[in-house]
């Protein structure tokens, strides 16, 4: 074997080992990735209760119940709303009528029960995809979004 052919056959071999790794990696990651829904795509798609992903979605106005930790509110996308329950201390900018993405599990009675609370953080961001499905539905005129 020449030379040039050793060297041919040793990067053959470091790219298809460099291969295999790739595909194990996106394999692993492909059960932990956690998609976006809106309300409506989760009554659309009749998740089982236990699923886990995120719920994206404006708060409903006149929805935040509070009682300490435990707090209760909905989130809606105009056209579908779920009950979301949190146990937490919600993020400072946390109110009715913005955008919000709630990560957790679908509950067995119904419902969404987070365990994470994520809320706007200025005045002109709205979740990418929150914002992308209010548009399609013409409820939502935003600018650009922040980055």
């Amino acid at each position: 074997m020449t030379r040039k052919q050793r060297r041919f056959t040793v990067i053959g071999l470091a790219m298809g080992v460099l291969a295999i790794a790739a595909a194990l990696v996106f394999v692993a990651l492909e059960d932990t990735i956690v998609f976006f829904y809106s309300p409506t795509d989760i009554v659309e798609m009749k998740l089982d209760p236990g699923t886990r992903f995120r719920l994206g979605g404006l708060v409903s106005v006149g929805s935040i119940e509070q009682d300490g930790q435990h707090v209760k509110f909905v989130i809606t996308d105009t056209t579908t709303d779920i009950n979301v329950t949190y146990n937490g201390i919600l993020p400072d900018l946390f109110r009715e009528g913005q955008g919000v993405i709630a990560e957790g599990v679908l509950a067995v009675a119904g419902g969404f029960e987070a365990d994470t609370v994520l809320a706007k953080h200025d005045e002109n961001y709205m979740p990418p995809e929150v914002a992308e499905k209010l548009r399609e539905q013409g409820h939502w005129q935003g600018e650009g979004q922040a980055e």
